[in-house]
């Protein structure tokens, strides 16, 4: 079978591609971020996603390459990673008691072949207050993270309630993987990742950084 290359450096990525039950190792893809003008936030996803797999891809000829982009979107405008604390601030009182969108690209590339998918998830966050903001921020957590926050932290606990893949916020749609790599060819062992649209709430640990 093909050794498995994942395409990020991404610390919620590396922990959540083991419950496929796969052997990886990582290579960073090294490409540009910047967002096209006029492109639409599941555009942007899906061609950064595929051109981390080409990126990574062609260095690594033999191998399958497995790669991701995920984004907060509030309408078309993509909400990326904070620039500084105060932008942290600024990003998370726009989302409070609202509701947005997570997508995630997700590419797999053997060779010159690709297979690639979009993944959605609607989340409505909770009314939280400028405090519980301002202490969320002084712990450094968001600052890595599109829309500033993480889904899974135990004590800011954002998200009121959440439409479609749990995982895809987290940072990789373990069920888009799956179906993408078995595509690929490789032969996965069964888990309980299988049907787990919805929920794959139960799949994913809480304790991811």
């Amino acid at each position: 079978m093909p050794h498995l290359i994942l395409a990020s450096t991404s610390q919620r990525r590396r922990l959540l591609l083991p419950l496929l039950g796969l052997p990886y190792t990582v290579v960073a893809p090294d490409v540009d971020e910047t967002v096209l003008p006029d492109e639409t936030p599941p555009a942007t996803v899906l061609r950064l996603a595929r051109l981390k797999a080409e990126t990574v891809a062609r260095r690594h000829p033999a191998a399958v390459v497995l790669a991701c982009d995920t984004t907060v979107a509030l309408g078309n405008e993509v909400v990326g990673k904070p620039v500084d604390a105060a932008d942290a601030v600024a990003i998370l009182r726009r989302l409070a008691g609202g509701q947005h969108r997570v997508y995630s690209g997700v590419a797999v590339a053997r060779g010159s072949e690709m297979w690639d998918e979009v993944v959605e998830t609607s989340i409505v966050m909770r009314a939280y207050t400028d405090a519980e903001i301002d202490a969320y921020v002084a712990t450094g957590d968001p600052l890595d993270k599109a829309g500033a926050y993480a889904v899974q932290h135990p004590v800011f606990a954002p998200v009121a309630r959440f439409g479609g893949c749990y995982a895809n916020v987290v940072g990789l749609p373990l069920c888009a993987a799956q179906r993408l790599l078995l595509r690929a060819g490789l032969s996965l062992p069964p888990n309980i990742v299988d049907g787990c649209h919805p929920p794959v709430e139960c799949a994913v640990p809480k304790d991811l950084g």
